[in-house]
């Protein structure tokens, strides 16, 4: 396993958990850190390799762009209200992919939740009314309260936000493109309101009915509590696996040497050959065979 040192990412709805998780210290990074880009070839943050004194960004090491991106998020304030494009339209407006997500909760604090698909009833018509009037668009949509363990798939098209208190890992298709449709009349880290995407927002918002509901975010909840692997999500650009292991046991888990597979530590200890590894720690296989053992409870995941 090669450890790989993730971008930090300013967030003005960020704060101090993750660089607790982390063990990042303030005056490595004094501002709010509200995201973990932990594996990713992405432009906008790509993560490194350590490799002694290697200094290499990871699509240096790989000599290639991988097709999806692993985040942990943590949020001291609401998220924007927001939606990514597909594909399609992605390509056409962005030059970029679309972003289909899925989120697994690890932490949350003060009754915090998601905001996920629209109520039953909201209609493109009503939702615009409440944005062009600068309402609050939150009304409009589902809220569900969260536990550690719950898996939310998130298709791109979905309205969502993240609300404070949650901390989560978040699996993504290597895209950066967010449509803001509301942000709860706050200011930036600039002081001055951050800039809403509201007409490329309605041209991909889904509103169809059987695509806001829990079925369609393929909800499972403590998917920590099963005992073989589980894949999660399949997407054209990524497979998730999680996998849950018990004190001292042992396993050795073979993949497909064709593509690359990353390893994100979600909680709990465990040991690679002499290598010890804890929770909220990423690394990337360099071969085709993870012999792992468990030294405290816990899981992670298996990101291809």
């Amino acid at each position: 396993m090669i450890e790989l040192k993730p971008f930090l990412s300013e967030r003005v709805w960020g704060g101090d958990e993750l660089k607790r998780l982390k063990k990042i210290s303030t005056e490595q990074f004094p501002t709010p850190l509200g995201e973990t880009w932990e594996i990713s070839t992405h432009i906008e943050g790509e993560s490194r390799v350590c490799l002694d004194n290697d200094t290499q960004t990871l699509k240096q090491y790989l000599k290639k762009e991988l097709s999806y991106l692993v985040k942990f998020i943590s949020c001291e304030d609401n998220l924007s209200v927001q939606v990514h494009p597909h594909d399609e339209y992605a390509r056409m407006h962005e030059n970029s992919k679309g972003k289909t997500e899925c989120w697994i909760i690890l932490d949350v604090k003060d009754n915090g939740g998601i905001y996920l698909g629209f109520k039953p009833g909201i209609t493109k018509e009503i939702f615009q009314e409440k944005v062009l009037h600068n309402q609050d668009v939150s009304e409009c949509l589902n809220f569900y309260p969260v536990r550690p363990g719950d898996f939310f798939y998130v298709p791109a098209g979905s309205v969502h936000a993240l609300a404070k208190g949650v901390t989560l890992v978040e699996v993504q298709q290597s895209s950066g493109v967010t449509y803001r449709v509301w942000d709860w009349n706050r200011l930036g880290l600039d002081g001055k309101p951050r800039e809403l995407h509201v007409k490329k927002s309605f041209d991909v918002l889904n509103f169809n009915a059987d695509k806001n509901n829990l079925n369609a975010f393929r909800f499972q909840p403590d998917v920590f509590s099963t005992i073989e692997q589980n894949v999660l999500a399949e997407h054209e650009d990524f497979q998730l696996k999680i996998i849950n292991m018990k004190k001292n046991d042992k396993k050795s888990i073979t993949v497909d040497p064709a593509k690359t597979t990353s390893i994100v530590f979600l909680n709990g200890e465990f040991r690679n050959n002499n290598q010890t590894v804890r929770g909220y720690s990423s690394y990337l296989l360099s071969g085709s065979v993870l012999d792992v053992e468990c030294v405290e409870s816990g899981s992670f995941l298996l990101v291809k």
